[in-house]
């Protein structure tokens, strides 16, 4: 498809289309890692859909399911654990890390890791 033509594509899609499936980058992210961990053959999509259904079922669960990825997240991180790939310390720290790298990059820059001042003493 030449860009000609998908010029009109992309302007009936942002006009009229489906809403995005995906309300933050984050959510698309934590989606495209349980995928990818799956296809590794770290879990079976059975053992992915009782760790989400646990997750969602939990009492305080958004009857709207605007919370849904939050409980995606936590079952992803629940099997890493429970796979030994990844503790509960471990992904808090790293995610700790990666929010002190995004406070200390500026504006405009990528965020990377390695842009983490390290914590505060």
């Amino acid at each position: 498809m030449s860009r000609r033509e998908a010029k009109p594509v992309a302007a009936a899609l942002s006009a009229g289309g489906d809403p995005p499936v995906f309300d933050e980058p984050w959510q698309a992210e934590a989606f495209a890692m349980t995928v990818a961990l799956h296809d590794k053959g770290l879990f079976s999509w059975s053992e992915w859909a009782n760790a989400l259904s646990a997750e969602v079922k939990q009492p305080g669960a958004a009857s709207d399911g605007h919370d849904y990825y939050e409980h995606w997240l936590a079952a992803l991180e629940k099997l890493l654990s429970a796979k030994g790939v990844a503790g509960k310390n471990d992904v808090d720290t790293l995610a700790a890390a990666w929010e002190r790298a995004a406070h200390a990059t500026p504006h405009g820059k990528p965020i990377l890791l390695e842009n983490d001042p390290g914590p505060a003493e």
